[in-house]
Parts: C-alpha cells; structure tokens; sequence
C-alpha cells in the first residue's frame, strides 16, 4: 500500500485534486455578508410522520416506506455566504464546535433550490457528505465553485440523474501537518467522532432531514474517500452509501504508532469483512459507489479490494471506470455525471413534496 504523500507534498496533491491556492476564486460580492437556510415549515407539526408513501426500487431491489422527516432540532447556526453557485444558491460556513469529540472546525453547506420550494417544505432531504483529498484543511475544496459539484448537482436534480442533496463539506483534519484517518486515534482529535456525530448532529440541527440512514451518505476523493468508504462500513446504521473516489483501503497515518488495535478498529478490509459476516438483509445493506480514472495508477488496489469484500453479502458496490480520467477531482466529477451519481440517487431517500 503506498502511504499518502508528506506535507512537503501536499501541495501538489491538492492542486492536482482540481483545486488551487485561490479556492475561493469565483466568490460573489455578498462573501461573508450572512446567509440563512431556515424555510417556512408548513402546516404539520415537526414530529408529524410525513405520510407513507413508496418510493422507486433501488439496485438491490429493495422497497422501503418514507423515513419519518425530522425537523430542525437546533441550536441554529449563525451562516456567513462564503460562495454563490450559478443559480443563485448560497454556500454557507460557519464553525462547529463538535460536543461529542471536543473538536471544533469550519463546516460549508448548500441547500438546492427544491429545499426552499413550499412543496417539500414538509419534507426531509438526503444529506451527502463531501469530503476532499489532500488533507482538506483549513479549507475544503468542494466549497469552491470551480469545481462546480453543487451547480452539477443543481442541474442533475432538474434533469431527474440525481437527487436534490444537501451538501455538507466539513474539514477533513484539524491541522495540515499529519493524516488523521478520518478516525479517533488515540491522544489525538477525535476526528471519526467529529464526522460521524458531530457533523450529522450539526445538519440535524440547521436542516430538514431523514431520521432514516436512508438519507445519510458520504462522498470523499482519495484521502477523502478512504474516509468515505470506513465511516459507511463503520457505522451502517447510521449511512446507508458512499461514493469513494481513487481512496485509500486501508489506515496509514504515522499516529496510529502504538495503537495496532485502534487502528484495525478503522480498516475498511476488517470492517467489510465483518458486515459480510451478517445476513444480507436490507438492514445490513450498505452501498459503495467506486470511482476510478483508466490514467490512475490503483485500480489494480481497488479491483483486489472489490473481489474480497464487495457483492457477496451486504456489502454491495458499484464501479464508475472513467475514461482518460486521472486522480484528480475534475474526474471525479465527470464520473458522477456519468453514472455514479444516479447510482447513489436509487439507494436513497428522496424528499416528497406535498400532495
């Protein structure tokens, strides 16, 4: 396994994941003015159970009821528009204090439009956590709108290839000096707990959602999408898919010296071969949306990885091969456009608009 590159490279790795120093290039003159995502909240109350309804089968042909919608539960977020997209729509940040993991850190957000549309206004909507490559701190790239991953995702909802997301882009590190593995390695920030509890608490918090896992998923590239791939093996009641760019299979952060139990604890190989071990019930079912460029040079990595832990119980996967891609965001993007995201879309939770 070839360890992720040293801080003295890290540059270079961020730039070739799409991005570049001016991440915020593009940014309207609005940037830092403050931004809200409350909507009104129709006529049910925040605990009434959005009428079940069925919604389309996905690729394991599963058939589920409407999760029940949770409400905002606050605390309300102060938001400062830190981008805007080309419809209009807000990317917001605020900072974080995570009270689970003690770690506090900057979080990004955008609502598409149809969260703001009176029709869903009694309805949840599916929350995707985009995570960066690189070590995704102090920033992380997705807020950008160069890269264009929420005016793609506003327009792939209106073509009906994808669903209206929330997007949610914490950072992935607490400094730029070490890979934390998107993990609670011991003596250091609790970054697993910061992702998978105080993240999703925060959403929770400031937006409507599903209580469901069925509307919980991750999306991450290369140090991001080894993120991704563990939280979702991780913690399967909690999400239900990810889509894991180019990732990394398995932990290496030079911190988990000392720590060999802890640090197996967080091995996608370990943690896939434990859910396999479980009936392959609808319950136990997580979802993996591979992406890999034919210019990458681990596809042989994720090919060996797919064999011995994917499609033989609950855990299933899907491949995006992406022609002339490389290991880079840009790629990333395209291969979205070009499957995985209607793949992920059919593993989850739309929202339901009023009738």
């Amino acid at each position: 396994m070839k360890r992720r590159r040293p801080l003295a490279r890290t540059l270079a790795a961020t730039l070739a994941l799409g991005t570049t120093l001016a991440v915020v290039t593009g940014c309207s003159k609005d940037e830092d003015e403050p931004v809200s995502f409350d909507t009104p909240r129709g006529g049910r109350a925040a605990d009434h159970q959005v009428a079940q309804q069925h919604r389309g089968k996905g690729e394991a042909g599963e058939g589920t009821k409407v999760p029940e919608t949770l409400f905002p539960t606050g605390p309300k977020a102060e938001f400062t528009t830190a981008n805007t997209v080309e419809d209009g729509t807000k990317i917001g940040v605020t900072e974080v204090h995570g009270a689970k993991s003690g770690f506090t850190g900057k979080v990004w957000v955008w609502a598409p439009k149809q969260y703001f549309d009176p029709k869903y206004a009694d309805s949840g909507f599916p929350v995707l956590i985009s995570l960066p490559g690189g070590v995704g701190y102090p920033t992380n790239y997705w807020m950008g709108t160069d890269l264009k991953l929420q005016s793609s995702v506003a327009r792939w909802s209106e073509e009906g290839k994808s669903l209206p997301f929330i997007l949610v882009m914490p950072v992935l590190n607490p400094d730029d000096k070490h890979y934390y593995d998107g993990s609670d390695i011991p003596g250091q920030p609790k970054m697993g707990t910061w992702l998978t509890e105080d993240v999703p608490d925060f959403v929770r918090a400031n937006f409507r959602t599903f209580k469901s896992r069925d509307g919980w998923a991750f999306m991450g590239s290369s140090s991001g999408g080894f993120v991704a791939l563990k939280s979702v093996l991780q913690k399967p009641d909690k999400f239900k898919a990810a889509i894991a760019s180019g990732p990394d299979y398995v932990p290496d952060s030079p911190l988990w010296q000392g720590h060999g139990k802890e640090q197996q604890a967080n091995n996608p190989e370990k943690l896939a071969a434990a859910l396999n071990k479980k009936p392959d019930t609808p319950g136990n079912r997580v979802y993996l949306g591979f992406q890999i460029g034919t210019k990458e040079t681990s596809r042989g990595k994720l090919n060996a990885f797919m064999r011995a832990y994917t499609n033989k119980g609950p855990v299933k996967a899907h491949l995006q091969v992406i022609q002339n891609g490389g290991h880079n965001a840009r790629s990333y993007i395209k291969g979205m456009d070009e499957g995985t995201i209607a793949w992920i879309s059919k593993q989850l939770q739309p929202p339901i608009p009023s009738s």
